[in-house]
């Protein structure tokens, strides 16, 4: 990243006072401004589809449910090269990393450890984290070895498979579909950077 260009922050959040805080505290970082400031996900996707920001602070718990967060995060992620934070005020460990996996976040923080924000935007800017690890390699998971072999060649490495092109093809198929994507294009837009880490 460009050490004399600013991070730029957009805000998804629809608790206004914490929203405020968010904001201000950003706002006294001289490295970092604000890229607008959404209570509602489908405007938060929008503006960041149109321009995206380094780093998006994501709420978990938009509107009615965790999913309208995930589906507002994965929708960023797949369309733009955004970083995704997932903010939230659960305390569930598991609940918040099964939610930031399927948000195919690079990180999370909780609300109560509010006093981390700044530091976690900049290590998240600055390059891959071990947060970001732990949640491609829980993605991935999901995966058994010989798909996992298949995964390997989808994102252009060098692995030689002695399965027929028909196995091959089918293993294709599941990879997408329990990882969650429509086409091989977004499993590459999600992986295939070599700066980022994918697996242990």
């Amino acid at each position: 990243m460009n050490p004399h260009k600013k991070i730029s922050v957009m805000i998804v959040e629809d608790d206004m006072d914490f929203q405020f805080l968010i904001r201000r505290a950003i706002l006294r970082e001289p490295d970092m401004e604000t890229a607008g400031c959404f209570d509602n996900p489908a405007a938060a996707v929008r503006a960041a589809l149109q321009r995206p920001p380094d780093i998006v602070l994501m709420d978990l718990s938009l509107g009615k449910s965790v999913s309208e967060g995930i589906s507002a995060s994965r929708q960023i992620r797949l369309a733009t090269d955004s970083k995704v934070l997932i903010l939230t005020s659960y305390e569930n460990p598991t609940t918040v990393v099964e939610a930031a996996v399927n948000s195919l976040a690079h990180g999370y923080l909780f609300k109560s450890h509010f006093d981390l924000l700044i530091e976690t935007i900049r290590k998240t800017a600055a390059g891959a984290t071990p947060q970001e690890f732990m949640i491609k390699s829980l993605l991935l998971s999901r995966l058994s070895p010989a798909e996992r072999s298949v995964f390997e060649i989808m994102i252009g490495r060098d692995v030689t498979l002695h399965s027929s092109p028909k196995t091959i093809s089918n293993q294709k198929t599941m990879v997408l579909k329990k990882l969650g994507f429509s086409s091989q294009n977004e499993l590459m837009h999600i992986f295939a950077d070599p700066d980022e880490p994918y697996s242990p």
